[in-house]
C-alpha cells in the first residue's frame, strides 16, 4: 500500500499527487493539517516534511517529489 503524506498546499505535493491521479497509481492520501496522520509521518519520517511516500508492501520511505515520482514509475515497470 503506498501511503503519500502531503498538504493542500505545498506546490510539490500537488506535483505528485497529480501524477498518481493522472497514471492511476492507486495510494491513500494522508493530509498532514489532520493531528493523526502529522503524528504518523513524525513517526515515520522523523521530520516534518512533505511530500512524503511510505511503502508498506515494499517497507521504503520517501521524501522529495521527483524522488517519490521515479519511484512509483519503477514499480509499475
Amino acid at each position: 500500500m503506498l501511503n503519500l503524506y502531503y498538504s493542500e498546499t505545498c506546490p510539490y505535493c500537488k506535483k505528485v499527487l497529480s501524477y498518481f491521479d493522472e497514471n492511476d497509481i492507486k495510494y491513500e492520501k494522508k493530509e498532514v493539517s489532520d493531528p493523526k496522520n502529522y503524528e504518523e509521518l513524525l513517526n515515520l519520517g522523523k521530520i516534518a516534511q512533505v511530500p512524503f511516500l511510505s511503502d508498506t508492501d515494499h517497507n521504503k520511505q520517501m521524501y522529495e517529489s521527483d524522488i517519490i515520482i521515479d519511484y512509483v514509475k519503477n514499480l509499475n515497470r
